[in-house]
């Protein structure tokens, strides 16, 4: 389902145009969706190749402790500044298979070189779907093989779908975005519904520019937009194995992205717009959702309000209050008090939507619905200097039907 983007929390950058056209790719990309079986019905397998040999890239992967295979091979066996083509699959996770699953993803890596002309150390591997489940590596191979007549410059939005678990939003964008030295393209397409949490998520995320970037640069501005994006949602609290995120730039537009430029400033905030964006989507299509939340906290000890965001968040008495617009602010409360044991008593603020509810630890007598479908909580803590922010979603009847049933 595609729908036109708005939120008060992500403003489209001056220097930055969005493209209806999100099926055409920046200069030097090509890609490709097929369907391999892999799933009952539908894509699922994605191809993606930058031809340009002077191709740079940057890469982020889950925390998790249980990594899955690809994410293993492509962190061990890739060159995470140079790669140049990425194989991902859906309907299977290739995580907790073992030494076969270890051998299926290389296989792939090995497959996906052949098909891109890439050598295999720039070829990263992603999956996503049910974990515990051997992938039919003669499914993915002959599909990589099918993939290859069929890559071209405007199939993006087929690599998109190929990589859809149980998504109901597209997630996929285009933008122009004009530095000095010139107009550059920026796409991405990315997946992700459940299986969320703070500290990356069930997500995959793939960007490419026609920009030229030094490796050094796209490892940076990855880095610092993955931590205000992707490090700041939560739909169930929940850290997958899969997750990865990977930046291209195939420099082919001959703009040069310098070191501390101005150029390298508008590129970040046009890369941070597209990831927040995308990021706000997956908690938005979280799996039944009806809203998303952003919490915002301030007090004095960082490690205190980044405690308190994320009990809110992962909080179910929170999460369904919100969903059923119980405008019970006493479960904020009690998420707050979780987050900061032995701290009593506690002075502390609630305002929902701006309404105070609660000032020093005390009603104030008024009450905030959460209601629309965005709803901002504001928590302040003793002290200042210290701020942090979580988006996260709602909690109800189609969140427990879905993952009740995922693999029946």
């Amino acid at each position: 389902m595609s729908a036109a983007f708005a939120s008060r929390w992500v403003e489209l950058p001056g220097h930055v145009r969005e493209d209806a056209d999100a099926a055409t790719l920046p200069q030097g990309f090509r890609a490709a969706g097929i369907a391999a079986g892999i799933k009952p019905e539908g894509l699922d397998l994605g191809v993606l190749v930058a031809d340009p040999h002077e191709t740079t890239s940057a890469a982020r992967f889950t925390r998790s402790g249980v990594l899955a295979a690809p994410v293993q091979v492509t962190k061990e066996r890739t060159d995470l500044g140079a790669i140049r083509a990425v194989a991902a699959n859906s309907g299977n996770a290739n995580a907790a298979t073992g030494r076969p699953g270890l051998d299926e993803a290389a296989r792939m890596q090995g497959a996906a070189a052949m098909v891109s002309g890439a050598p295999a150390e720039q070829v990263a591997v992603c999956s996503t779907g049910v974990i515990g489940v051997q992938l039919d590596g003669e499914k993915v191979v002959k599909g990589l093989l099918a993939a290859r007549p069929e890559l071209r410059p405007d199939g993006a939005l087929d690599f998109a779908e190929a990589i859809r678990t149980t998504d109901a939003l597209d997630k996929h964008l285009a933008l122009d975005v004009e530095l000095p030295g010139g107009t550059v393209r920026l796409t991405a397409q990315a997946k992700g519904a459940g299986m969320i949490q703070p500290n990356f998520a069930t997500m995959l995320c793939f960007v490419q520019t026609d920009a030229a970037l030094p490796a050094e640069t796209c490892d940076l501005l990855l880095g610092v937009c993955v931590k205000r994006s992707f490090d700041r949602i939560s739909v169930d609290g929940q850290l997958s194995t899969n997750d990865t995120a990977i930046l291209m730039a195939s420099g082919a537009s001959g703009v040069a992205v310098e070191p501390e430029s101005e150029a390298e400033l508008r590129f970040g905030e046009a890369l941070d717009y597209a990831l927040r964006r995308l990021a706000i989507l997956m908690v938005r299509d979280g799996e039944g959702a009806r809203r998303v939340t952003r919490v915002v906290v301030r007090g004095g000890v960082a490690e205190g309000v980044e405690r308190v965001a994320r009990e809110v968040a992962n909080s179910p008495l929170v999460k369904t209050a919100i969903y059923g617009n119980d405008p019970n602010w006493g479960r904020i409360a009690q998420a707050v008090g979780a987050a900061m044991l032995d701290m009593h008593p506690l002075h502390y603020d609630i305002r929902i939507d701006g309404t105070l509810v609660c000032s020093g630890g005390y009603a104030t007598g008024k009450t905030a619905a959460f209601s629309g479908d965005e709803i901002e909580v504001e928590i302040t803590l003793p002290g200042d200097g210290a701020e942090t922010e979580v988006f996260f979603s709602d909690l109800g009847h189609e969140y427990i039907k879905i993952n009740a049933e995922y693999t029946t």
